[in-house]
């Protein structure tokens, strides 16, 4: 399968597991939000233009701090939710369409994106945001990622075997594969650079660590578009392991780190 056409499969996986997606994604830290409006200049009642806004995971947080948001999300589901969640909320505005191709009828002070940027088609992503945005506005973008510290949790060691028992090396990590260490994350400057839409870009890092039953971490994997798209039967295999190596432990639980990289860039006028 080439890797669009894999790409354009996996994004629409989120839309059957709302409800888990919601409550077993983790949140991000405060000091990501802080950050963002610190370093954007954005002020309360600003319009943000969100794109993919899942369940409001992050619009929830963007309006604590006085942000009018418009979300556009792909997932049929996924807006249904979160319309349910805001309908009370007059400054909150969730769309139901693709980013790729749907049109605003206003600019916008900044556009944002949590843990969906990368499923936009990077032909146009840059473009399509520096559309929305008024000239001087910021884009924003980040996701969480899993990472491996030196004190991390041993256990992924024993998850990798499973995952290579059941035949997809890919939903691990090959024996020789570098796994990410906090601090050390994959950026998107170039990236920003090179699409000469906006300048000034910044990649602020991020670190920190959740503790998982083992229903709640399965509930985790679930999200990930990798495990929902696996062979029902597999998918079982797998968790079934997962939770026995889990319940074995003296304290039945797994340590999960994570990183995100906050990336803000202005819109060239």
């Amino acid at each position: 399968m080439r890797a669009v056409d894999e790409r354009l499969l996996l994004r629409r996986t989120f839309d059957s597991v709302v409800e888990i997606y919601d409550q077993a994604r983790p949140r991000y830290p405060s000091a990501l939000y802080d950050a963002l409006l610190s370093r954007t200049g954005l002020q309360r009642d600003d319009r943000v233009l969100e794109v993919g806004g899942g369940t409001g995971i992050a619009t929830q947080q963007l309006r604590e701090r006085g942000l009018n948001v418009t979300c556009v999300e792909l997932g049929e589901e996924l807006a249904s939710f979160s319309q349910a969640r805001f309908a009370a909320d007059p400054s909150v505005e969730v769309i139901h369409a693709n980013f790729e191709t749907w049109a605003p009828a206003r600019t916008f002070d900044a556009v944002v994106s949590a843990s969906a940027w990368h499923w936009v088609d990077p032909e146009v992503r840059y473009q399509r945001a520096w559309r929305a945005l008024r000239p001087g506005g910021r884009l924003c973008f980040w996701g969480a990622v899993p990472t491996f510290a030196g004190d991390g949790d041993p256990l992924f060691d024993e998850l990798q075997e499973i995952h290579e028992t059941i035949g997809r090396r890919r939903l691990g990590l090959p024996p020789q594969t570098p796994r990410p260490n906090p601090g050390t994350l994959f950026d998107r400057l170039e990236e920003i650079e090179h699409s000469g839409l906006f300048a000034d870009a910044v990649a602020l890092r991020f670190d920190w660590r959740i503790a998982y039953a083992a229903d709640e971490y399965i509930d985790l994997l679930t999200t990930f578009s990798m495990h929902t798209a696996l062979d029902p039967d597999k998918r079982s295999t797998l968790y079934a392991a997962i939770r026995d190596r889990i319940s074995q432990r003296t304290v039945p639980q797994v340590e999960r780190n994570w990183a995100a990289v906050l990336h803000i860039a202005r819109r060239i006028n």
